[in-house]
């Protein structure tokens, strides 16, 4: 085999799209071969020795053998701040890389619970440095859509009992699994838990408690280890998959996308064992979100229309605006107006029927008036953006944003240490953006100078980095303006860049 990675006779044709990767990169080929064989190196991969005649002929079509496609995803995706998937490179995608994202996992009760429990062991014990840092790799497209739409498939018999043979593995241990009584009181419990976990992710960012979120996931994992009645058991299955969830949106919070990307599939494999399928949805539509994030709106969208198709049945109007606010938002990345209109009319009249008396779960919380407006304002920013900074889309971003704001202020103001303080500080950020695409450079200041001063007391990398690129647009388009220079200086001495290493 060698030691360059080489998978074998060259293509036919250059690879047109790692060349175009490669060229928008800015790196040269050495640069490129060196930052392949220091990220082998940190892999184990030892006998990976690529120089620049290697790269050079990966661009002409040479098909390389793993890890190097999956170094070359991991490294185009770094620099890019998007998913740059295997296939997007060009390259073929092996069984071997496919394995290694950590989606594509059997929808089984007891593997379920076996993966999640080892999972959350490992982040608690090695970390985003360690194990968890070096293993995962995000997944897109096609690989992880496909595996998704599984959750649609129904299961039969809902949420069983493990097998012994895969959880009990001491001898003895499966003549000693028993009936194991679980209190109402005791699930309320594990509820109120993860309610006040979610509490204070809101109030302060994913970076302070995200290791005591897991910790209690691995807990709940332990105890469903055990023998319970069916309808116990489906509400351990029920708290599981929130702290699976709670636990991704926290390290989507902080950065750490592959690790949220692997709660997230995680938490829908517990909400279908769990025969939830709102629940199942809005892990969908957290997943949707982190992919709007990182670019690939096209998945985004794919994931929101999975949701939509899964929980038509039973989803809440509250629920349904949430979904087709998120496809306004895809929509809205991908250019596309009239159905990017339809999708937020459709959350505006669905959030008009919600009511008391529908039951609400306790996860929707989050999702106020202000919350749409937020997520409405959004798409029109977006689509502003893509336009050009069309003044028509700026005109209905602004009412909406400011709807926003004034709704997340009346929540938070009152009380600093209470209430969603991290969409507050968001939702000034988005009322900033505004202000810009309005070539309106104090305003745009005013507003994110307020959440600077919240951004101090939060541990959310997504507040810090959206002040930092907020920042750098209005030096850039109104660097002589002295308002913006003293907002660069404060950006500089109250959020260094060293700030990322401590979100943990």
């Amino acid at each position: 085999m060698g030691g360059n990675g080489s998978g074998g006779n060259p293509a036919k044709r250059p690879n047109e799209r790692l060349t175009s990767w490669f060229h928008r990169s800015g790196w040269s080929k050495g640069e490129l071969a060196r930052q392949v064989n220091r990220r082998a190196r940190t892999l184990g991969a030892h006998h990976v020795s690529t120089d620049t005649s290697r790269v050079r002929r990966w661009l002409d079509g040479e098909q390389p053998r793993e890890p190097i496609p999956r170094i070359l995803s991991e490294l185009f995706s770094e620099r890019f701040g998007c998913v740059v998937s295997v296939e997007d490179l060009g390259l073929r995608a092996t069984p071997r890389a496919a394995a290694t994202s950590g989606v594509d996992l059997p929808w089984a009760s007891s593997q379920t619970i076996a993966l999640i429990n080892e999972f959350s062991r490992s982040d608690l014990m090695l970390g985003r440095r360690g194990f968890l840092g070096t293993s995962l790799t995000m997944s897109a497209g096609p690989a992880l859509i496909e595996p998704m739409q599984r959750w649609l498939a129904p299961s039969p018999g809902g949420a069983q009992e493990p097998e012994p043979t895969t959880l009990a593995t001491a001898p003895g241990a499966a003549e000693s699994r028993r009936l194991v009584r679980f209190s109402r009181a005791e699930l309320g419990q594990l509820q109120e838990a993860t309610t006040q976990f979610r509490a204070w992710d809101a109030q302060c960012g994913g970076g302070l408690r995200r290791k005591a979120v897991v910790g209690q996931l691995h807990e709940v994992t332990d105890l469903l280890q055990e023998a319970h009645p069916a309808p116990v058991r489906r509400r351990l299955f029920q708290v599981t998959a929130e702290l699976a969830e709670l636990a991704g949106w926290m390290s989507y919070d902080i950065g750490l996308q592959p690790i949220a990307q692997k709660y997230f599939v995680l938490a829908l494999h517990a909400a279908k064992e769990a025969e939830d399928r709102p629940l199942g949805a809005f892990v969908l539509s957290q997943m949707s979100r982190q992919m709007i994030h990182l670019g690939r709106a096209e998945d985004a969208l794919e994931l929101v229309h999975l949701a939509q198709y899964g929980s038509r049945e039973q989803a809440t109007p509250r629920t349904q605006a949430l979904l087709y606010a998120l496809e306004a938002r895809s929509y809205a990345s991908l250019g596309q107006p009239p159905k990017c209109h339809r999708a937020v009319r459709l959350a505006e009249e669905a959030f008009a029927d919600a009511g008391p008396d529908d039951a609400d779960p306790g996860w929707l919380g989050f999702f106020s008036r202000a919350e749409l407006c937020a997520e409405n304002a959004h798409s029109y920013r977006d689509l502003a953006y893509v336009a050009g900074r069309s003044p028509t889309y700026v005109s209905r971003a602004r009412p909406l944003m400011e709807e926003a704001v004034r709704g997340f202020a009346a929540e938070c103001e009152p009380d600093p240490n209470s209430g969603h303080q991290r969409s507050y500080a968001l939702n000034l950020i988005g009322m900033a953006t505004v202000h810009l695409l309005a070539r309106e450079p104090e305003a745009c200041v005013r507003m994110t100078e307020r959440a600077l001063d919240l951004a101090s007391r939060l541990r959310s990398e997504r507040v810090s980095n959206r002040l930092r690129t907020t920042c750098a647009a209005v030096r850039r388009d109104f660097g002589e303006v002295r308002a913006v220079a003293g907002l660069a200086e404060r950006l500089t001495v109250e959020l260094p860049e060293s700030e990322a290493s401590r979100a943990v």
